[in-house]
Formats: structure tokens, C-alpha cells, sequence
């Protein structure tokens, strides 16, 4: 188990584009959010979880926090996450990825000492929602939110932060086809993961 490192799981429970809380929908016979929550579950010691402040209640048997700054989207959940973590650094992942990979999520958070934030960029893009962040990027939050600039990749321009980025054929051992960075955010998303998991659930047990 990772100690070092506290495990969040963002899980703000608006789902605009879905229509419904995604955090309940199934794959595999699992809610979304739990099937994240168990493979951050076997990896570190410390696990969060981050609702928004108007989001309907979570229960969980790990600790749930509100954002401390409402309205702030993904950025304010992953600053929540930072400021109630006592560890040095977190890694965060949305809820609505199905499809985590423990090695991948232990990879990044080996190079956690290379730099101030560890993030995945593949063909469409970083991917901030499945980063490591470490407690330097505090100040950098609270300005951005004190002047409205909400966009989390803004945050890895900032001059004062450090970045290791990872491009996706450093993770092409471990996850070969980059399941573990689908989501989830409309129904036609919702299809696809439930297609592709009856399809790995023939081939291997998929957890």
C-alpha cells in the first residue's frame, strides 16, 4: 500500500451531459464511482472522496468532503482534495473512468518526485483528471480561483510549477490500448464502456 500519497476520488454528482448522477451507473454490475473507489482502495493507504457542495450525498465507507469553494468544477474538487489530504501529494481521478489501471496509477505516481504535478497527455490531449498533484500547487489553485480562471490546464503554464508530462507511448506496456482513460459523460459513452467490458470479460476477468 501507497502511504505516501492519498488517493482522491472526484465525484461532484452533476453529470449535465449524462442527465443523470453518473456516479450510479453501472458497469459490470458496479456503480461507476465504486468501481474507482475500489482500485484507489488497493493502492493507497489514505482514500478521499470529493462531492460538490450542492451534489446529493455520497455514502462511503472513506472519508467524503464538500468543496471548500463552490461553483470552482474540477479545479475546486482537486484543491479540496489537496488541502484535506495530509500527505505530500494526491492522485486524482474522476469517477467516471471504469476502467483504471493499478499499474498505470502506480507508474505516475512513481515519478512523483521529477516534478510538481505528473500527468498524462495523449492524442486529444493531458488528462488532469487522472494527474498527480503535490501541495505546491496550493497557491496556484487559490489564485486561480480568486480570479475566476477555472480551467485546470491553466495550472500547468503557471511559471512557478514544475510538470512531468506522459506521453502515452511511455504507458503503451501497461495499457495498450489506453482503456484506462475512457469515460464516461453521455449515454453513447455509456454504451461503448458497457460494450467493451462484456467484451474484456470474455477474454480475461475484469475486476
Amino acid at each position: 500500500m501507497i502511504s505516501d500519497v492519498t488517493g482522491v476520488l472526484l465525484a461532484g454528482g452533476k453529470s449535465r451531459r449524462m442527465g443523470e448522477d453518473k456516479r450510479f451507473l453501472l458497469v459490470g454490475g458496479q456503480p461507476l464511482y465504486a468501481r474507482s473507489l475500489a482500485i484507489l482502495r488497493s493502492i493507497f493507504q489514505e482514500v478521499r472522496i470529493v462531492i460538490a457542495q450542492d451534489s446529493p450525498a455520497l455514502s462511503a465507507d472513506v472519508p467524503v468532503l464538500r468543496d471548500h469553494v463552490p461553483n470552482c468544477g474540477t479545479l475546486g474538487g482537486i484543491y479540496t482534495g489537496l488541502k484535506e489530504s495530509e500527505t505530500a501529494h494526491i492522485f486524482v481521478v474522476a469517477c467516471d473512468m471504469p476502467f483504471l489501471n493499478s499499474d498505470v496509477i502506480r507508474y505516475l505516481v512513481s515519478l512523483k518526485s521529477q516534478a510538481d504535478a505528473v500527468i498524462v497527455r495523449l492524442s486529444q490531449g493531458v488528462q488532469p483528471t487522472h494527474a498527480v498533484y503535490s501541495r505546491q500547487y496550493l497557491p496556484v489553485f487559490e489564485e486561480m480561483i480568486r480570479s475566476g480562471r477555472l480551467k485546470v490546464q491553466d495550472c500547468l503554464a503557471h511559471p512557478s510549477i514544475t510538470v512531468r508530462v506522459v506521453e502515452c507511448e511511455e504507458l503503451r506496456e501497461i495499457d495498450p490500448n489506453g482503456h484506462s482513460f475512457l469515460n464516461v459523460n453521455t449515454p453513447a459513452d455509456l454504451e461503448t464502456v458497457r460494450s467493451l467490458h462484456g467484451r474484456l470479460t470474455k477474454s480475461h476477468p475484469f475486476g
